[in-house]
């Protein structure tokens, strides 16, 4: 009986998982689009600054070619890459950093692992991601962050309305650029450069030494070819799904 109530238990605890798992959100966002001919349009480049080091390649080509950019960046990121930071922080007119988290801890708001991150796992720990956050950005200096996006980019449903109660919109994305950085070059940039008008586009600067790299700045080379313009996020109105913007 009691090997019995123990597999039973088993079961309902595996159940109980499963559910939890059903219930996480990965949100869109989109701008709305132009209605541009000739391949015209504007996108908006989200990238995100987990942990680690700079990629350079796309930092770089960013300044150079004049592309803006929304860098969601992390406390732990913030603390390594002062260069970075001062090189962003000296355009203004392309740069806009926002909030990733202060450690990089998904918003889920019970306990569970999502690509092998562990969640926050309580609503505190939810809130005390998203305001450490907001702190590592204010003393780093520049505007008040006014978008969050966890670690995963996926969300319980009651950590969307927490993190909306505390002031932030929520980022989204239409297009998985580089697929967590895993992706190679060829592919990167093959997704990136499909942008469509209204598109926003993640893929990640925090990994120098990822082919997934060298296909993000091919990729936006070739949409600026197509006569597509860059905006940041907080120079476009962005509509997300799942209460994430409204």
């Amino acid at each position: 009986m009691g090997l019995l109530r123990n597999s039973l238990c088993a079961l309902s605890l595996v159940a109980a998982s499963a559910s939890n798992a059903a219930t996480l959100l990965e949100p869109t966002l989109h701008l709305k689009p132009q209605g541009a001919e000739g391949g015209g349009g504007r996108v908006a480049l989200t990238l995100d600054a987990c942990g680690g080091k700079t990629d350079t390649r796309i930092l770089s080509a960013l300044v150079d070619n004049r592309i803006p950019a929304t860098i969601f960046v992390t406390g732990i990121w913030l603390k390594r890459n002062a260069e970075a930071v001062e090189i962003m922080r000296a355009h203004p007119d392309l740069f806009e950093l926002e909030n990733h988290g202060g450690r990089h801890i998904p918003a889920v708001d019970t306990p569970q692992k999502i690509y092998g991150i562990r969640s926050a796992g309580s609503p505190d720990a939810v809130q005390a991601e998203v305001q450490s956050g907001a702190a590592a950005l204010a003393g780093a200096g520049g505007p008040a962050p006014k978008w969050f996006r966890g670690a995963t980019a996926e969300y319980s449903p009651s950590a969307i309305a927490m993190i909306r109660r505390l002031g932030f919109k929520i980022a989204g994305f239409s297009v998985n650029g580089d697929g967590g950085s895993l992706l190679g070059a060829k592919e990167t940039a093959r997704r990136i450069g499909a942008a469509k008008d209204g598109d926003v586009i993640i893929a990640h600067i925090n990994q120098p030494t990822h082919a997934a790299g060298e296909g993000v700045v091919q990729g936006l080379l070739a949409l600026k070819r197509k006569g597509m313009t860059f905006v940041r996020l907080d120079d476009a109105e962005g509509i997300g799904n799942d209460g994430t913007t409204d």
